[in-house]
């Protein structure tokens, strides 16, 4: 196995509810030549969960969509959220590594663009539901799902304001790519249950620290030890961060910092 299975369980569900197992993967950055990547994702299905939920950054060439629909083809008969990052929209391009330790001037640097909207009709010609600053409600396990999801605020895209309000199922999951603060904040205001996200990749470059490791950088303004895996601040929704799966062709490296993907089990309160 060429990545980390991060299993966690989250207490939100109503009492007398069965669990909810939540497959969680997110930056998977493909190519036609990610042979290892691919295989990995197929065997995801073996995991057997309720909910698949991607939180973007599926592509990394113009001819990914195919690569990514194959790879992904048993778990697209699963139930299934996604939104969209940076790398769906552009092919990436290279950057200096060292701008990523440097403070955001909010300019962007972008590749071709890339057949998202082929691609996107796709996944929703399965049944997978577009959460791209889009609001909807899904029932798994029996249980009525709020969900909700900003496009990606690394580009600016996410327009939460679209999607905002008191959430109407029996629990309620945002999702969305970046996590910047101005989208965590505005789903805490509204008390969604829990929140996907990914974009950090973990900080991909991590240094040995007490207990573990550290973060270098999550990419965006959210603080470093919310980088990955699963945190709760008090008052505020949890919050799981993938770490992800795939890197920028430009940057083909991963310090401490294992490709992974999450299991995440709802389960009563």
């Amino acid at each position: 196995m060429g990545y980390q299975l991060r299993e966690v369980s989250v207490p939100i569900l109503p009492a007398g509810a069965s669990d909810i197992r939540i497959l969680h993967f997110s930056d998977l950055h493909l190519t036609p030549h990610r042979k290892k990547e691919i295989a990995d994702i197929k065997s995801w299905a073996a995991l057997k969960p309720d909910l698949v939920i991607s939180t973007g950054d599926f592509l990394a060439h113009r001819d990914a969509p195919i690569v990514a629909l194959n790879a992904l083809n048993e778990l697209l008969d699963i139930p299934g959220l996604y939104v969209f990052g940076s790398n769906d929209y552009y092919a990436p391009m290279f950057k200096n590594p060292i701008s990523y330790l440097q403070k955001d001037d909010g300019s962007r640097k972008l590749g071709a663009k890339l057949p998202i909207a082929e691609f996107d009709a796709q996944l929703k010609g399965r049944g997978w539901i577009n959460l791209n600053n889009r609001r909807d409600s899904i029932n798994v396990n029996g249980l009525t799902i709020d969900v909700r999801g900003t496009d990606d605020a690394h580009l600016e895209l996410d327009d939460y304001a679209k999607v905002s309000g008191k959430p109407s199922g029996e629990i309620s999951i945002g999702v969305t790519h970046a996590p910047y603060a101005r989208v965590l904040d505005g789903m805490a205001n509204d008390q969604i249950d829990l929140i996907f996200a990914g974009h950090t990749h973990g900080g991909q470059v991590r240094v040995p620290w007490f207990g573990g490791s550290k973060s270098l950088t999550t990419n965006c303004d959210l603080p470093n030890w919310r980088s990955r895996g699963l945190t709760k601040e008090d008052g505020k929704p949890w919050l799981n961060v993938s770490a992800g799966m795939g890197y920028s062709p430009f940057a083909p490296i991963r310090v401490f910092c294992p490709s992974e993907v999450s299991l995440v089990t709802l389960k009563t309160l």
